[in-house]
């Protein structure tokens, strides 16, 4: 009989609710079988934590005596250029924004050790963060220049706002030239050196729920170690692409733009990375429960990183140079089996994501659930879906 996210959400207040991880829950229904768990599991746990490059903040750091207004002029939190182009004392922080001084102008690219996503993590950690904006002055905000400390406890709206997460499904990247190139995707070595991909594979949400059947605009969900919410689809979300028979994307799908008080985060779950001559980026966790509505929905948590396929991509050429070619196609579990086989070649493979994070994130999920702390929300709206007409749009370039 289905159920409903009102039911299991009283049975969560009385503490009876049964919740699974996505990994737990392939051996349940391969012991007990389909129609049997899903009439005893109320909810499965996904979770992912890797890099996230659409991801950023907005902060409202109040107002100084006498006032100043932030935009028109350019202001930096610990050197990291921030958007001010809003109301007086309104910034944005974005993951990838770099220093002046990065090393981006150099002839060999060199080590971006700090940048946006690196602030937030140090900001989620109540480290002092250096203010400095300049600004014309007006008659009601006669300022034209203030240097000074700001903590997360002191300012007002911290708020994380990521525009495009947790990805449905992603490419494999090696390189097919005869030089070390250095990508989102990390260093990958000449002539299929390596092969990197970053996905937690049959733990990831959208993964566990391709047809977007429960996760939807106003989903509550663990982010960076506290509550957010899906706020919308995120960019670039785009379902209609090759699937499987399982319904699962076998290419870059669905995305979500998520929200949440920064203020309850933990700098565990939202950690400042840097990519050797690329850039710099900021680590997420996520973790979105699923509720078992039918035995449909359940059928889709058990899917296995034997039965997700990825393509693989060489970011030397085709890549760069917007081409479609597709080397071929791998499963998660041939990537994680630490070796895939690409033309013909044995390509050692990493993982940008980390799985073991993927899995503390589910299981910490699970136990807020089991504990009654965290209640399921119904979507208020749900994500567009292959049949919605979204497509891709890539950049044209035309002067009229």
């Amino acid at each position: 009989m289905a159920k409903t996210v009102a039911e299991i959400n009283e049975k969560i207040r009385k503490g009876q609710a049964v919740v699974a991880t996505a990994e737990e829950i392939i051996g349940i229904v391969a012991k007990k079988g389909l129609e049997k768990a899903s009439r005893e599991i109320d909810v499965v746990t996904t979770a992912t934590f890797g890099p996230m490059c659409s991801s950023g903040a907005y902060i409202n750091v109040g107002h100084s005596k006498p006032r100043i207004k932030f935009g028109g002029g350019v202001t930096y939190l610990n050197d990291v250029p921030v958007y001010a182009g809003f109301a007086a004392v309104d910034i944005f922080i974005g993951a990838t924004s770099l220093p002046d001084n990065d090393p981006r102008n150099r002839t060999y690219p060199g080590e971006f050790s700090y940048g946006g996503g690196h602030v937030i993590e140090e900001l989620v950690a109540g480290k002092d963060i250096r203010l400095v904006a300049t600004a014309y002055g007006t008659d009601c905000y006669p300022r034209k220049r203030i240097e000074t400390l700001i903590n997360l406890k002191d300012i007002n709206e911290a708020v994380l706002f990521n525009i495009r997460n947790a990805y449905q499904n992603y490419n494999v990247a090696v390189n097919l030239s005869d030089r070390t190139i250095h990508t989102y995707m990390g260093v990958l070595k000449a002539d299929l050196g390596n092969a990197n991909y970053c996905s937690a594979g049959q733990l990831s949400p959208l993964l566990n729920d391709p047809y977007y059947k429960t996760i939807g605009i106003g989903t509550r969900i663990f982010l960076g170690g506290g509550v957010g919410y899906v706020a919308w689809q995120g960019t670039q979300h785009n379902p209609d692409v090759l699937r499987g028979d399982n319904g699962v994307p076998k290419r870059g799908a669905g995305t979500l733009a998520v929200i949440g008080d920064l203020k309850q985060m933990k700098p565990e779950w939202l950690r400042g990375v840097s990519f050797l001559g690329y850039g710099c980026t900021l680590m997420v966790g996520i973790g979105v429960p699923i509720p078992i509505l039918s035995e449909e929905i359940l059928r889709h948590t058990t899917v296995r990183d034997e039965e997700i396929f990825a393509a693989v991509v060489d970011y030397s050429g085709a890549y760069p140079q917007r081409e479609p070619d597709i080397l071929g196609e791998v499963s998660y579990g041939q990537l994680k089996s630490g070796r895939i086989v690409v033309q013909e070649r044995n390509v050692p493979t990493a993982s940008l994501s980390s799985y073991p994070k993927a899995v503390e994130i589910a299981q910490t999920l699970k136990e807020w659930i089991r504990s009654g702390q965290f209640l399921l929300t119904e979507p208020v709206a749900s994500l567009p879906g292959v049949e919605s007409g979204i497509t891709f749009k890539p950049l044209e370039e035309r002067l009229s």
